[in-house]
């Protein structure tokens, strides 16, 4: 399996490179030169399997070679090994044909743990292979942050930092991050906002000289092998429900994309996906250039649902890659006229995306409505990103016969303020993380400014 940026003038990789590089040198965001194909056998197939076997048969393909078998189902099997559901993402009927897809039973209790206790492996196996150490180096809106770190904190290879808005994401985010005191873990609350977190782990990983050869590796989802983890819940799921006999769909709440576009990869290798919706919260990027045409940036908004608080969409690329026929250069002259303003996808890769994904936008207050109503309804109380998705699920699917699937990405404990104001007293955390809110923790506030990030970073690597 070889690997294309979306940009289409970065060297082509291997998966192996392709993990420990991330982001393209062109700027561009790695993508497969060819998507594997399954056919309706080899899915009907997998009905029934257990996560981890799901998992092997669907990610073998992309890993090409680069980690023997063996090797490769010790780490997903140890990797699943730390959700507390025996089903890692079990599946819930909400009604006759609405299901939850619960992806929170990891150690963080948000979907990013399904990829990022995987990634935190397969990195610390091909660094031990090549005898490397490595710089992890990541923005978080919240759940990525402590994911990765639960990841990585027992990786021999790597230094971890993690940037984080300073007092912009919730308490339980913050201290799931930095509670966490191993000594190759380091937490960074910047004084501004996702954006600007992001926007200096780009620049870093644009010119890493900065840390004297060491290498930088992306552990967001710029990192292909956190799309490819999050291609099996897609699989698993579909199968769960009827497929490949049955056309699915599925609503994703939103942000960054990566989640979305690993469901749209699962449909590429031929999963029949009739419908994905997107659904947002204010901050309406994917919902206004899909409805509108408007692929414009907005002032961020401060909302109940802050890991979507995110401005620039990043796996959108991919898609539009896509979209626009993997053509790289129309690609990069669409992003470099999108930072300078606003642009409009051309008529034909618009139709393409819209003949595919629907969208949903859904704000503040009613996350509340949801809350309230989806408890009233089916007694589970959702997070208020899940809330996003059982409304957009509600008010854009396409047709009511197709099973439709909404993605739960995190556990409502992590939300308790959005919960609260919903009526309810709190969702209690998890047995293990009773002592959460009392643990030490350690942290440092650094200004949003490129130099004094690198300057820490560089000073405090191992």
């Amino acid at each position: 399996m070889r690997y294309i940026s979306t940009r289409g003038a970065a060297p082509v990789l291997n998966f192996e490179e392709v993990v420990l590089t991330g982001m393209a040198s062109d700027g561009g965001l790695y993508v497969p030169e060819q998507m594997p194909q399954f056919s309706a056998e080899q899915f009907a197939e997998m009905a029934g399997l257990p996560y981890a076997e799901i998992a092997f048969r669907v990610m073998k393909p992309f890993v090409g070679g680069e980690i023997d078998d063996t090797t490769f189902r010790r780490l997903i099997d140890e990797s699943y090994a730390t959700f507390k559901h025996d089903a890692v993402v079990p599946l819930k009927q909400l009604d006759s044909n609405h299901y939850l897809l619960e992806l929170f039973h990891g150690p963080t209790l948000a979907f990013k743990d399904v990829a990022l206790q995987l990634l935190g492996r397969i990195l610390d196996h091909f660094l031990e292979k090549r005898d490397e150490k490595a710089v992890i180096m990541g923005a978080t809106s919240g759940d990525t942050g402590s994911a990765a770190i639960e990841g990585c904190r027992h990786c021999d290879n790597l230094d971890i930092f993690i940037l984080h808005p300073h007092n912009r994401v919730s308490a339980v985010q913050r201290r799931q991050m930095t509670t966490v005191l191993d000594g190759n873990v380091h937490n960074i609350a910047i004084e501004g906002n996702f954006d600007d977190a992001q926007a200096m782990v780009k620049a870093s990983f644009a010119d890493q000289n900065f840390l004297e050869g060491t290498r930088l590796i992306a552990v967001n989802s710029i990192n292909w092998a956190r799309i490819m983890a999050q291609v099996v819940y897609y699989v698993a799921a579909a199968v769960a429900v009827g497929a490949p006999h049955r056309e699915v769909s599925f609503t994703v709440p939103s942000a960054n994309f990566g989640n979305l576009f690993a469901g749209y990869i699962a449909r590429r290798m031929g999963l029949p996906v009739k419908q994905f919706v997107i659904a947002t919260n204010a901050n309406d990027i994917l919902h206004r250039t899909l409805a509108d045409n408007d692929f414009s940036k907005h002032e961020l908004q401060a909302t109940l649902a802050p890991s979507m608080d995110i401005v620039v969409s990043s796996n959108f690329e991919r898609l539009l890659f896509e979209a626009y026929d993997r053509d790289g250069a129309a690609v990069a002259d669409l992003l470099v006229r999108f930072q300078q303003g606003a642009v409009e996808i051309d008529d034909a890769p618009l139709a393409a995306l819209r003949a595919l994904f629907s969208s949903y936008s859904v704000d503040d207050d009613t996350i509340i409505e949801v809350i309230q109503e989806a408890f009233e309804h089916t007694g589970e109380l959702l997070d208020p990103h899940t809330a996003t998705g059982y409304r957009a699920a509600q008010r854009a699917r396409a047709d009511a016969t197709t099973p439709m699937i909404t993605l739960a990405t995190a556990h409502p404990a992590k939300f308790e303020d959005a919960v609260v104001r919903a009526g309810f007293e709190g969702a209690p955390l998890p047995e293990t993380m009773h002592d959460l809110m009392t643990r030490e923790e350690r942290y440092d506030v650094l200004p949003a400014e490129l130099g004094a990030v690198q300057q820490y970073v560089a000073a405090n690597r191992h």
